[in-house]
């Protein structure tokens, strides 16, 4: 009998071990893996299509500070950079219109691409180290990847 309220003591703990371990990777509030301010996001893809640069040291990159609710970075050619709105629980962003400089380049039309899909999207996901911007349930708009 002291066998069994053993054996099932210890069933219990392992499942309450395993329960709160799973609990805590699928609520991102928790650990924060879904954080994605305070770090540098590099664009990688556009419209599901990697991206091409005449200058691959100038990608296109931006980071978000929540200090100031600001985004900073640089579309390849010009700095750009505005205020954000985020719901980290939900997963919503809100890019707005700010400012950018204007230099002409050669990967002007990669750095336009990157500054719309910035102010369309409204949502993004994370997956590792993989950043996703995305319009409500569309395709995804550009892809990202964290600079260490």
């Amino acid at each position: 009998m002291k066998n069994i309220i053993t054996y099932l003591c210890s069933l219990f703990i392992i499942g309450a071990t395993v329960c709160c371990a799973n609990n805590q990777a699928a609520n991102p509030s928790s650990g924060k893996p879904t954080d994605i301010t305070g770090k540098t996001w590099k664009l990688t893809e556009l419209n599901g299509q990697p991206i091409t640069l005449t200058n691959p040291k100038a990608n296109p990159y931006f980071k978000l500070t929540t200090a100031d609710m600001r985004y900073t970075g640089h579309g390849g050619c010009n700095g750009v950079g505005g205020t954000f709105e985020i719901k980290p629980e939900a997963m919503r962003i809100k890019f707005n219109q700010g400012m950018s400089t204007m230099i002409a380049c050669d990967d002007l039309a990669t750095e336009r691409a990157f500054t719309q899909a910035l102010l369309t999207a409204d949502n993004y996901s994370v997956n590792g180290d993989t950043l996703t911007l995305n319009k409500a349930r569309m395709a995804p708009l550009a892809k990202f990847v964290l600079q260490p």
